[in-house]
């Protein structure tokens, strides 16, 4: 026999939040009238210890077994109160949350209609709550290992720490090495160490950890199950080069008859590479890659009178009947790191880096003043056929960010600082340059960011507040038209060389990996994280976590320190070895279910499958659902032709007396 439902009601203050617009008394003795309530309480936070304990106590001495907390978003605390019901002995699925901060006392202004508002969403609470079922979670077992998508500085200390941790870590880059962006360049704000010297070591420890499995040039192909079991197959594309046999020594890029003909990705286009190419010297495995799409033979199917690769190679590596091999693996977490793409200048044709060589981007600044680059780490630019070291340099920020006009309207952190510091790099390298910055504001937010923005301001670096509006050229100068709105005094600037200062955005191929994992997106087109302030690193698919500027722009000790938090939450079920499945997951009348496979299409998680049964003697097909993927969302309920399917704790009997109870408290 169903135990006779008492309710406790409990309405939060949340401080000033609520109670300064709804008369939280008020719906107190409100909520002490309705059926089946036989306590109604208020305190200032119900999620302290001591609000908490009110309901414990509520539980264990007035035998409350139905509790209603009108109070924040269930998104904040709903945890939070299951737990508190559990820890009294009552079953934590019999709860029900009213919201009435964010619906109620947020966006209303007169307190007699918000307090109003509260009342009906209690009632509502209240009618619901007392047709509730108690549920149960399951645990299943998690498989010990991790993937980490991404090999940039976000994967690879994802990676290592996982690996440090004891588990088994498959560090998957779809490019021939691990390294990311960070590779690319020359020195790190705002303490201007080399960057090469802080990342190989850990590019080094990725690909000889025990307990990392490298995976380079290969990419997720399919991602299914749930946490703790997800079953991954991954592509690892062919090199055509034998991983094994191959020494890194250079001589086949050397022979190859398309040598610096082709241009560079590692450079951003200002170098060039062979078809057989290694990404950049330090490359984490040092191990060469034929470009398929350029490569003569495997284009045209002849290369003069054969491959000059394989004819110099003394190891015997080029192999050009290698193929793509699939390779199928089970964890139990998975790190998403997959990084950005810098903002294509080209969408702001106003500044002409299309159509003038010296209208550079800050990556390629990067590569000019690297080591490494194509020059050397000489800053030279070809204006007229004749190259030149540039004395008179603009750097143009906000290029691709705060810009409505392109759709980005939201910062993107690094570029104010990594503007100021190749600021400082060019007058390192040409002393008597006259360097100038067109800014709209300067956001020297970091740990000794704006120590480093005096200084570079020092070293002789003029800061104009101004927005560029055009760029042409006069003669063989280009000319900068922009106001310097401080003194609102409009201005035409001659230079030789201007570097835009672009953005971070979303990854082009981020459609992928959201159709792979399931993964939603924020405004900004970036992977939307569980929470910003509770969750930052965990996503609506349980199990998945984010690292490092897929989630937005952050500069690299903010990627550190997030890649670090998505490792440590991701060993969470790793280091449990078993995973809860959630219990309000959707469940199927069998009886009744007409098999027409419409929840099976629209189900977002696809965890309806038919399957077929006997009914009254007879085989036919029916829906059923895979607990441990559902996550409740109620879609196949809603498309359900036959009403056979529905989620637990949202059940017609349970939604509909809420509805009700709105309709009647109106």
């Amino acid at each position: 026999m169903t135990e006779k439902p008492k309710l406790g009601v409990y309405i939060c203050h949340c401080g000033i939040n609520i109670a300064s617009t709804v008369d939280v008394e008020a719906v107190t003795e409100f909520a002490k009238g309705l059926p089946n309530v036989i306590v109604a309480r208020n305190y200032a936070y119900m999620c302290s210890d001591p609000g908490q304990l009110l309901i414990k106590n509520d539980i264990k001495e007035e035998g409350v077994n139905r509790v209603v907390v009108a109070s924040c978003s269930p998104r904040m605390h709903e945890p939070t109160f299951r737990k508190a019901l559990q820890e009294a002995g009552l079953n934590p699925f019999f709860l029900e949350m009213a919201n009435i901060r964010e619906h109620c006392s947020w966006v209303h202004g007169d307190r007699e209609e918000a307090t109003a508002k509260a009342r009906r969403l209690v009632a509502a609470a209240v009618a619901k709550v007392r047709q509730l079922e108690p549920l149960e979670e399951r645990e299943v077992d998690a498989e010990p290992a991790a993937l980490v998508i991404g090999g940039g500085i976000a994967g690879i200390q994802a990676a290592l720490d996982i690996a440090d941790a004891g588990f088994k870590v498959y560090l998957v880059e779809k490019t021939p090495s691990v390294g990311g962006r960070m590779a690319q360049l020359d020195k790190t704000f705002p303490t201007l160490d080399c960057s090469a010297c802080i990342l190989t070591p850990k590019m080094v420890d990725t690909a000889s950890h025990p307990n990392i499995q490298l995976m380079t040039y290969s990419e997720v192909e399919e991602v299914s199950g749930y946490i703790g079991n997800f079953d991954v197959k991954v592509r690892k594309k062919a090199r055509y080069v034998d991983f094994d046999k191959c020494t890194g020594c250079g001589e086949c890029a050397a022979a190859c008859r398309m040598a610096n003909r082709i241009p560079n990705e590692f450079d951003a286009g200002m170098g060039k590479r062979s078809a057989i190419y290694l990404p950049f010297p330090q490359a984490v495995p040092a191990k060469y890659t034929i470009d398929p799409e350029n490569c003569l033979y495997l284009t045209r199917g002849k290369c003069g009178k054969g491959p000059k690769c394989a004819e110099v190679c003394r190891a015997g590596a080029i192999n050009f009947e290698q193929q793509d091999e699939i390779v199928e693996f089970k964890v139990g977490a998975i790190v998403v790191a997959t990084g950005f793409d810098v903002f294509e200048a080209r969408k702001k044709p106003e500044y002409g880096y299309a159509d003038y060589p010296n209208v550079i981007t800050g990556l390629e600044m990067e590569r000019l003043v690297s080591a490494s680059g194509p020059t050397g780490g000489q800053i030279k630019i070809k204006v007229e056929d004749e190259e030149i070291v540039p004395k008179e340099i603009a750097f143009i920020q906000c290029v691709g960010s705060r810009d409505k006009s392109v759709g980005n309207e939201y910062c993107s952190r690094v570029c104010c600082m990594y503007t100021a510091k190749q600021a400082h790099l060019v007058k390192d390298k040409i002393p008597d340059a006259n360097v100038r910055v067109y800014y709209m504001d300067v956001r020297a937010f970091g740990k000794g960011f704006e120590e480093f923005y005096d200084r570079v301001r020092r070293e002789g670096i003029h800061y104009i507040r101004g927005n560029p509006s055009e760029i042409f050229k006069r003669g063989s100068k280009l000319v900068i038209k922009v106001e310097d709105t401080l003194t609102a005094t409009p201005m035409e600037d001659e230079v030789d060389l201007v570097v835009l200062a672009v953005g971070l955005e979303p990854r082009q191929d981020v459609r992928k990996i959201i159709d792979l994992l399931r993964l939603s997106q924020s405004p900004d087109l970036f992977f939307l994280e569980a929470h910003p302030k509770l969750r930052p690193v965990d996503t609506a698919t349980d199990g998945v976590f984010l690292a490092g500027c897929c989630q937005g722009p952050k500069d690299i000790p903010d990627t550190v320190a997030q890649a670090k938090g998505a490792a440590s939450s991701a060993m969470i079920p790793l280091a449990r070895g078993k995973v809860k499945i959630g219990a309000q997951v959707a469940t199927v009348n069998e009886n009744t279910c007409r098999g027409c496979g419409f929840c099976v299409e629209i189900c977002p998680y696809s965890a309806i499958e038919l399957v077929a049964v006997n009914r009254f003697g007879h085989p036919v097909q029916v829906a059923r659902v895979n607990e441990a993927l559902c996550k409740g969302c109620g879609s196949c309920s809603a498309g359900c032709l036959s009403d056979s399917i529905q989620p637990k704790s949202f059940r017609d009997r349970q939604i509909l007396p809420q509805i009700a109870a709105l309709g009647v408290m109106r």
